[in-house]
């Protein structure tokens, strides 16, 4: 007889069916200490902040793989089937991209090169092959449809382009070919992500417009056009510092003032749909609540690093109300994950 859907599950069935989304969870983690980290420079009662983040998120990565790890080994299968969802497996990628948040993490907070530079290499190298896995099954299957299309489908090239925010950076630590190869990633990840963005831009709009909303355990999702708008221009700048040859920024800095416009608009709209969800009792606590949190945080860390750039004082404050409310939510989420977690009821799979 199976066991009744209240009972703690054991770590076996926690691991078989461990969603690939928990790392989402580590990705708001990192972002929210990295904006903090930014912040301290004139807060400075907020430097220890950061820096207890960063400890916990690093220690939440290491916990996590556990299950993620074991589940490629002794739940194969599932783990494949997860890769073959029409949703689902556009989470995997969220594994890589925690890597690489928390080498950008050890980059700024952490102060260690070494450990940067591992983090680096095996997400970006992890999100390469996550990016082409997602998006080759889909490709070649026929069992995507438009209900399916929401804006997790970003995920894999919000990966992308996440790789040059530490690896940007990093360069500066590296020689020769190993250097060339660095700065390449960068550039293709950089340039594979914003095409893929802007293709997928068109196809969840026409979703919003065409079919039934995305409520419930998809209600978050909607955040998650945050994450390309705030991660592009840093990217995009970090790029720009490194190549071998002279760009002017001044066009650079308007594009991606041009994304951050966008970005406010949209946050407006998320935020519209997100309590027109909760009104309706639409949006009950789920793991995906975390994807509140990278794609806003990303957003905070755009409009930080472009209002000393530019000089515009509104950017600034946009982005200092944003961290306001990351830290809000990401303290609202994570309670209602421990709490699921204590009672088991967060690893019971959703029908």
């Amino acid at each position: 007889m199976s066991s009744p859907p209240s009972a703690f599950p054991s770590f076996a069935d926690i691991t078989r069916s461990f969603a690939p989304g928990w790392f989402a969870a580590v990705m708001g983690s990192g972002v929210l200490a990295l904006t903090t980290h930014s912040l301290s420079g004139r807060w400075p009662f907020l430097s220890p902040v950061a820096y207890g983040l960063h400890v916990f998120n690093v220690f939440l990565f290491a916990v996590l793989a556990v299950p993620w790890l074991l589940r490629w080994l002794r739940f194969r299968e599932a783990a494949m089937n997860t890769l073959r969802h029409p949703v689902q497996a556009s989470f995997y990628p969220t594994f890589a991209i925690a890597m690489l948040v928390i080498a950008a993490q050890f980059l700024a907070i952490g102060a260690n090169a070494t450990l940067a530079l591992a983090f680096w290499w095996g997400g970006a190298v992890l999100v390469f092959v996550f990016s082409f896995a997602v998006l080759f099954h889909m490709f070649r299957g026929e069992h995507v449809g438009l209900e399916h299309v929401t804006p997790a489908k970003f995920i894999p090239a919000v990966g992308l382009v996440v790789i040059p925010v530490a690896g940007g950076p990093l360069l500066e630590l590296q020689e020769g070919a190993v250097r060339e190869l660095a700065l390449l990633l960068n550039l293709l990840g950089l340039g594979a992500g914003i095409m893929m963005y802007l293709g997928l831009l068109g196809l969840t709009l026409q979703r919003k417009l065409l079919a039934k909303p995305a409520v419930g355990m998809l209600t978050p999702t909607a955040w998650i056009h945050l994450a390309p708008l705030g991660v592009i221009p840093v990217s995009l700048l970090n790029v720009l510092d490194q190549l071998p040859f002279e760009v002017p920024h001044a066009p650079f800095l308007f594009l991606s003032l041009m994304l951050w416009g966008f970005g406010v608009w949209w946050l407006v709209m998320a935020s519209l749909l997100t309590l027109a969800a909760r009104r309706a009792g639409q949006m009950p606590f789920a793991l995906s609540w975390w994807g509140f949190t990278f794609p806003l945080g990303a957003f905070v860390a755009a409009s930080l690093r472009l209002s000393p750039l530019t000089g515009i004082v509104a950017v600034d404050t946009v982005g200092v109300f944003c961290w306001l409310l990351l830290a809000a939510i990401w303290s609202v989420t994570l309670t209602h994950t421990l709490r699921g977690v204590v009672s088991g009821a967060i690893f019971h799979p959703h029908p």
